[in-house]
């Protein structure tokens, strides 16, 4: 006999007008709004590395977690997409959520604290729209990120020209999500089709392969995504390096940088004793140790994301000569 399983039906979804949300679009923060700028040395290194890495037609690639798009960052982003300046972005379930929401009513994040003691937490109706476009993905042959994209380009959303996903599928630009069942809010609706969901992210993590598949002389960075960024990398890699030797190549030569909180101290470039609380931290041993000691390079940033990529976007932009906006 099968498991006995959640109704899903029974479920009471609330319009988004009775939320209260703890972020507006004041937060973003625009290729001419204000900074400051920090003296980071290791963040110039970078800035040349990715504008090198364009210059030779390599790929640059960003994987990102909620908190970078939360502190205001899709202009920069959308930015570096248009100058052609990242090839590709890859992100988790909740980027995508808070995307959609910002782009549909200039606000987004809901108080845990307060809806989790409701059951209100996530169970809001607008927002079960992101597994509709999955739906979408699904009939379509397409992957999770370019058809929430189109949604939103083609849709009646009022802020679409802060929306990444938006302007990834407007620009071109491969825009991939890489999701855990049941990790987001919209997994709770009664909408969800598993099959979609299960199609449609993995269409994306072929794509992000591919992306990978070409990451010779290229830069790869890890921005804010402690679990999703490393191990769909990983297994990306993997996969594209065996491809590689069996064409006689290598993809060996390449930069990678991870930008968090968490102090690293100066050996980073070193793997951890096993054992210790820094050993099981996943972007430090992955990214900026195991997946380049074959010839690359890793840098990382500490540091709040509100901080840290506007500096490096500032930096790009002055490295490629390109004038601000």
């Amino acid at each position: 006999m099968p498991y006995p399983q959640f109704d899903r039906t029974k479920l009471i979804l609330k319009p988004l007008r009775e939320r209260q949300n703890d972020l507006k679009r004041e937060v973003m923060i625009y290729p001419d709004s204000p900074y400051e700028r920090v003296p980071q040395p290791d963040l110039d290194v970078l800035a040349e590395r990715i504008v090198a890495a364009r210059q030779r037609n390599a790929p640059v690639i960003v994987m990102m977690g909620a908190h970078v798009l939360r502190r205001g960052n899709s202009p920069l982003l959308i930015d570096l997409m248009q100058r052609g300046l990242v090839t590709h972005i890859a992100m988790n379930g909740a980027v995508a959520v808070h995307d959609f929401e910002f782009a549909l009513i200039g606000e987004t994040t809901e108080s845990v604290a307060r809806y989790i003691s409701e059951g209100q937490f996530g169970l809001w109706q607008e927002t079960g729209q992101i597994n509709d476009a999955m739906a979408a993905a699904y009939r379509d042959g397409i992957g999770m990120g370019e058809a929430i994209g189109r949604m939103i380009h083609t849709g009646d959303f009022p802020y679409k020209e802060t929306s990444i996903l938006a302007q990834a599928y407007r620009l071109q630009v491969p825009i991939t999500i890489h999701v855990c069942i049941g990790q987001d809010i919209i997994h709770e609706h009664p909408n969800l089709d598993g099959a979609a969901i299960g199609a449609s992210s993995y269409t994306d993590f072929l794509v992000f392969a591919e992306a990978v598949r070409h990451l010779e002389n290229g830069v790869l960075l890890s921005i804010g995504t402690a679990v999703m960024g490393p191990e769909v990398y990983l297994k990306a890699l993997a996969m594209a390096r065996n491809l590689a030797r069996q064409q006689g190549q290598t993809i060996a030569h390449f930069t990678t940088a991870v930008f968090d909180l968490h102090d690293l101290g100066p050996d980073y470039r070193l793997e951890a004793p096993r054992g210790t609380a820094a050993y099981y931290y996943r972007p430090y041993k992955t990214i900026l140790v195991r997946t380049v000691q074959d010839g690359g390079e890793s840098f990382y940033i500490q540091g709040d994301h509100g901080l840290t990529v506007p500096n490096l976007y500032h930096r790009v932009i002055e490295q490629s000569g390109a004038p601000e906006r």
